[in-house]
């Protein structure tokens, strides 16, 4: 369920359409105003459009008892996307946790720290669940808490997938003890919600796993995976006292004052 596509970010599925045992080979296309035929004429040896599921062979052949489509040669039966699982086909995702781990590093001030504080022992990361007022430096957060956090409702945005930000803010005064220097994290959504109004909305990608039989004839199962990608985004400034630039602000102010 969990799917690391790229640094810093990590994908969580939450609802699936499966076509299972695909095979290449010839097949009626999914009907759409394109597709649909009534005689062969209708359709173009070798047209390839942009949303085909494969090459059309020239033939209009029955895709159900009421309906023909142009054949195509593809990995058959073709996948039907049309209608979305609701509600979601893994709704117990919100319970998952994650664990983020962050080092920061302030080369200026050969500063260094990570979100993990010197004052969390084991024990109590092994229990802890982040919430800001109770638990706000746990580094373990609960990805349903994480979307309410945002004023987002997680079933909702499981049925279609979406994209949410994990920010950590390191703003750190260094003329104070190194214990002062801590994450502060927030959340919000990142893609539109809004489905009404938004072509291909939420967060969704493809992956296939192939398979071969006794006789060597390859088939697959296409996944077509919704779901959530957390983005971890750190970001901040540090600051410390230093005596020289203060001196040159006052000469320069003098001078100026001078003038």
């Amino acid at each position: 369920v969990l799917h690391v596509q790229e640094e810093n970010t990590v994908f969580v599925m939450t609802n699936v359409i499966l076509t299972l045992n695909q095979r290449q080979g010839r097949c009626p296309e999914l009907p759409d105003d394109e597709t649909e035929c009534k005689v062969k004429n209708n359709c173009v040896p070798g047209y390839v459009s942009t949303h085909s599921n494969g090459i059309q062979t020239g033939e209009c052949v029955p895709y159900n008892s009421s309906i023909k489509t142009c054949e195509v040669f593809a990995w058959c039966p073709v996948e039907d996307d049309y209608h979305v699982p609701k509600p979601a086909f893994l709704q117990e995702a919100e319970n998952f946790t994650i664990l983020v781990k962050n080092n920061i590093w302030y080369p200026k001030f050969n500063f260094s720290k990570r979100n993990i504080l010197p004052t969390i022992n084991s024990t109590y990361l092994k229990n802890c669940i982040y919430d800001s007022q109770t638990d706000p430096f746990c580094p373990i957060f609960r990805l349903g808490k994480i979307v309410e956090a945002a004023e987002q409702n997680f079933q909702e945005m499981a049925v279609e997938g979406g994209v949410m930000a994990l920010q950590i803010n390191w703003d750190c005064n260094l003329d104070r003890a190194a214990s002062h220097c801590v994450p502060k994290y927030s959340f919000r959504r990142l893609d539109n919600k809004d489905s009404a109004h938004t072509v291909s909305p939420g967060y969704n990608f493809r992956f296939a796993k192939y398979y071969k039989d006794s006789n060597g004839t390859e088939s697959r199962t296409l996944v077509k995976a919704y779901g959530i990608r957390f983005d971890i985004i750190v970001f901040g400034k540090a600051g410390k006292f230093d005596v020289i630039p203060t001196m040159i602000n006052i000469g320069s102010g003098l001078a100026l004052f001078g003038v």
